[in-house]
């Protein structure tokens, strides 16, 4: 017990000196006060991460001051976030004076720890970690230092725990670190897990640079002395200091463009660090910008300048590459102390400079976040699918046609922006003006791009829209809308029902609704009602399931939406689609590549016959309400083909050792579909891929879909419209 009481004391002396400022005597009575509140509900004999409970939790204490930035009250909240409410522990915080304790401990309680490879599980509880940013900052905070912590001692917990652990840092806190201005724990976080997960990897770039130390060494004096010495004759008062790239970095590099070690250019960075008072930031930054390149020639399209325009964590430095005699490039950054503070501490310096609840870019960032987890539908893969490509995202600056500047991810588009500006004017948007051209929703934004919107109110959002906007905003609110207009149809759909059910004397009830959904088999009453709205789901067929005796034989098997099928009946209207038919100058279109099974029409071309079109082709609508007197009304004669069909599905998931192999197995256990392209990617974690399937029909399609939904980190499979 001597030996714990030494080392509590120890570990608290530590915590004082991590602070990032001085403590007043009440200051520390305090802080003693919340340990002896934490040493009554510890037990002494808990042991985590290799030592008492106590120790862990004063040590997260120290991390959330040393690493993150954090104050006193921050700190506490963490040496406390173990505890629990209803115990004699909790209700003797009350005498901490701090209301806001216990609301913070109550935040970290909410998001759990995160086990395996669930990402379905993973996604909520990032999103509960992100909605506690509407109560408290400080609550993510503490989170992401406690996930550091957890990272430096990986080696200590049970091995199989180790890997899912090393995965989800990967996956969702390193890039929260990166969004949130802190690009040290990021990188760390990054290294640690690869050390895990790629440990052949990591290994060879980790020796790589511990060989090229002393040369890299020798080049950094050789190109400081000149800058050090012009510096210095100007009375500017600095520090001059290196950052090696973090071997995660590297290696991502080296994978992105295919190249070796010795082919990365930017291993290194110069980083100059004024100080200078606040009002003459901008202009000694610049000053110092002149000095070295005037001494070295500059690449002018590797240029960043993100103290005129912060990027949104409100990250601030002027960014220059240029090139030594020796044809050697190197990066300098360029900023004042105030800004590497915030470059360090990220989120924790920002808010000591602006305010927890100041106005800034960041402030923005977590509005935006607060705004698509209200709205967001709460399914982990498409919560993360909307939430993560926005975490590591750099930005573009464009401007409004009143000069104000919006911040939008690089590969935004027309149709984001107008999102950013109103759901009102991204739902109405028709076009737009790019620095006085007209261009389309879907052109992409470039920095310094002058942007002007156009809208109709007889425009309204379309599905294919998600296929190119990239901002959580911006989808949320298309699917919003789509949804809202599929909920006001399925209301026609309903009335049309009963209305007809009205003429044919059957009395509406539960049990037609759940037959009409086990013969067609819809989920849902509500996709029944769309799809009878929209005229897929035939009423005159209905009628007929419906008045179908017990004696009568089933004409009709059960059948998802997408399969539907109309009733053999007024063949003589119908263009008949077969490989058996001849003489007959027709050819499936490109644009939604048919496959036997899927509802199809006939659209007759100028110069090349008749095209078949699914009925959920992108251009459908085009086609139908422009130029009704050239389409055809088509079906299949059967369900099954000999020959095969072109379709094409998207995968999306996570990485996952053995997953393209088990994709392959699958394709290769239908006889019948011939694979003729399987193009895949990985990426910070992620899987993608691509495949093109010659299929002879949409049953044997949709099986292999569903097939390929059930392997081990795929998170979505869809079919590719166009």
């Amino acid at each position: 017990m001597a030996e714990l009481a030494a080392q509590i004391r120890s570990r608290q002396s530590l915590v004082l000196k991590a602070l990032p400022a001085p403590v007043s005597a009440g200051e520390r009575k305090r802080f003693a006060l919340a340990i002896e509140i934490a040493r009554s509900y510890y037990p002494s004999d808990s042991i985590y991460l290799g030592e008492p409970l106590l120790l862990y939790y004063l040590e997260l204490a120290r991390v959330t001051a040393s690493d993150i930035g954090l104050g006193l009250p921050a700190v506490i909240c963490a040496l406390l976030s173990g505890v629990r409410e209803g115990s004699e522990a909790w209700s003797k915080i009350d005498s901490l004076n701090d209301p806001s304790i216990k609301q913070v401990i109550e935040g970290l309680s909410r998001v759990t720890t995160l086990k395996g490879r669930d990402f379905t599980g993973q996604a909520e509880n990032f999103r509960k970690l992100l909605l506690s940013l509407a109560d408290d900052g400080r609550v993510i905070l503490i989170a992401l230092a406690e996930r550091l912590l957890v990272m430096r001692r990986l080696d200590r917990l049970p091995e199989k725990e180790r890997l899912p652990v090393a995965s989800e840092t990967h996956f969702l806190f390193a890039p929260l670190a990166h969004r949130l201005g802190y690009y040290n724990i990021k990188s760390e976080m990054e290294d640690l897990a690869m050390k895990l997960m790629e440990p052949e990897e990591y290994s060879a770039i980790e020796a790589r640079l511990k060989q090229t130390t002393t040369s890299r060494n020798r080049l950094i004096r050789e190109f400081s002395k000149p800058v050090m010495e012009k510096l210095d004759s100007m009375g500017i008062r600095y520090e001059l200091k290196s950052r090696t790239k973090s071997i995660h970095s590297i290696w991502q590099k080296m994978k992105r463009q295919g190249v070796a070690f010795e082919e990365v250019f930017d291993i290194f960075a110069i980083r100059i660090i004024i100080d200078t008072d606040p009002e003459h930031e901008k202009s000694s930054c610049w000053q110092v910008y002149s000095v070295v390149t005037d001494i070295y020639q500059p690449d002018p399209s590797r240029m960043r300048d993100w103290i005129s325009v912060p990027r949104t964590n409100g990250y601030e430095s002027l960014h220059i590459t240029v090139v030594t005699p020796a044809g050697r490039w190197v990066e300098v950054q360029i900023r004042t102390r105030r800004m590497d503070e915030i470059a360090e501490k990220g989120l924790a310096a920002h808010f000591r400079y602006k305010g927890i609840k100041g106005e800034g870019g960041l402030d923005a960032w977590m509005t935006q976040m607060r705004e698509v987890l209200g709205t967001v539908e709460k399914e982990g893969s498409d919560f993360l699918g909307n939430i993560r490509p926005g975490l590591y995202a750099d930005e573009v600056f464009v401007f409004t046609p009143k000069g104000e500047v919006r911040q939008l991810p690089v590969g935004a588009t027309l149709l984001d922006f107008a999102f950013d500006i109103h759901t009102e004017v991204g739902s109405k948007c028709i076009g737009g003006k790019i620095n006085g051209r007209n261009v389309q929703l879907k052109h992409k934004l470039q920095n310094g791009d002058h942007v002007s919107v156009i809208t109709s109110s007889k425009q309204t959002p379309k599905r294919d829209w998600l296929s190119f906007v990239i901002t959580n905003k911006a989808r949320t609110k298309i699917k919003q809308a789509l949804n809202e207009e599929k909920f006001k149809l399925a209301a026609d759909g309903k009335e049309m029902l009963t209305r007809r059910l009205k003429n044919w004397k059957i009395p509406y009830g539960d049990a037609i609704v759940v037959k009409l959904l086990t013969e067609y088999g819809f989920k849902t009453s509500q996709d029944l009602y769309f799809s009878i709205a929209i005229g897929e789901t035939d009423l005159l067929q209905i009628k007929k399931v419906l008045l179908r005796t017990e004696e009568q034989p089933e004409e009709t098997t059960a059948r998802t939406p997408d399969h539907h099928q109309h009733e053999e009946t007024n063949i003589s209207d119908y263009l008949i689609v077969d490989e058996k038919v001849e003489g007959l100058d027709y050819k499936l279109a490109r644009c939604c590549n048919p496959v036997f099974g899927d509802r199809i029409f006939g659209f007759v071309t100028v110069l090349e016959g008749i095209k078949i079109h699914r009925a959920t082709c992108p251009n459908a609508d085009f086609m139908i309400s422009n130029f009704p007197y050239r389409v055809v009304r088509a079906r299949w004669t059967r369900l099954d083909s000999a020959r095969g069909f072109l379709a094409q599905i998207r995968l999306t998931g996570v990485e996952n050792l053995g997953i393209v192999s088990r994709i392959t197995e699958i394709l290769a256990e239908y006889k019948g579909v011939a694979v003729k392209n399987f193009t895949y990617s990985m990426n910070n974690g992620l899987f993608e891929g691509r495949i093109e399937l010659l299929v002879p029909n949409i049953n044997l399609l949709y099986s292999i879909i569903k097939k390929i939904q059930s392997v081990r980190g795929i998170t979505r499979v869809t079919r590719v419209e166009s």
